[in-house]
């Protein structure tokens, strides 16, 4: 599967793309040899702007594969403007949903950062992130859009 490893500020990533489409992005360099397709170039460009100025938006063909119900929770967190926030039980409401099952959508996006479950948190709680090193890099995207999350401070060890 074509792939382009980048460096970023939360070390390396990797986008993969599969049928004209990008279909992951990973925290690591991707193994086996890397090619530049004009798709992976175009994805590190953006992701290159994403990370200089928080407010670049994607505009990717995405192709993440998932659930029915996964896709309505990722295009609900595609609809979330950098710099904003949304609850899980938000989302679960319109969705007609559960706060625990859009939990695991985010946990479950195969396309992080592009598709931004770092901007659904908790109520109360940041949440958890399941990419580079979890809540750490949750709360380091969130602080990079300068995003309402209260919640963004360490807790206290």
């Amino acid at each position: 599967m074509p792939h382009l490893t980048l460096h970023s500020p939360l070390g390396e990533i990797t986008v993969f793309e599969e049928d004209g489409r990008i279909v992951a992005l990973d925290f690591g360099r991707g193994a086996g040899v890397a090619e530049a397709t004009p798709l992976l170039a175009r994805a590190r460009r953006q992701l290159d702007a994403y990370f200089d100025d928080p407010r670049s938006a994607f505009d990717l063909p995405l192709a993440p594969a998932g659930t029915a119900f996964q896709r309505k929770v990722w295009d609900e967190m595609l609809a979330i403007p950098p710099g904003r926030t949304r609850r899980y039980g938000e989302i679960a409401a319109a969705l007609g949903s559960s706060a625990r099952a859009v939990g695991g959508a985010c946990g479950a996006n195969p396309i992080p950062i592009i598709i931004p479950c770092h901007r659904v948190v908790g109520s109360g709680a940041l949440g958890g992130y399941s990419g580079g090193e979890g809540a750490d890099t949750k709360r380091y995207l969130l602080a990079h859009e300068h995003a309402d999350a209260p919640l963004l401070a360490a807790p206290a060890h």
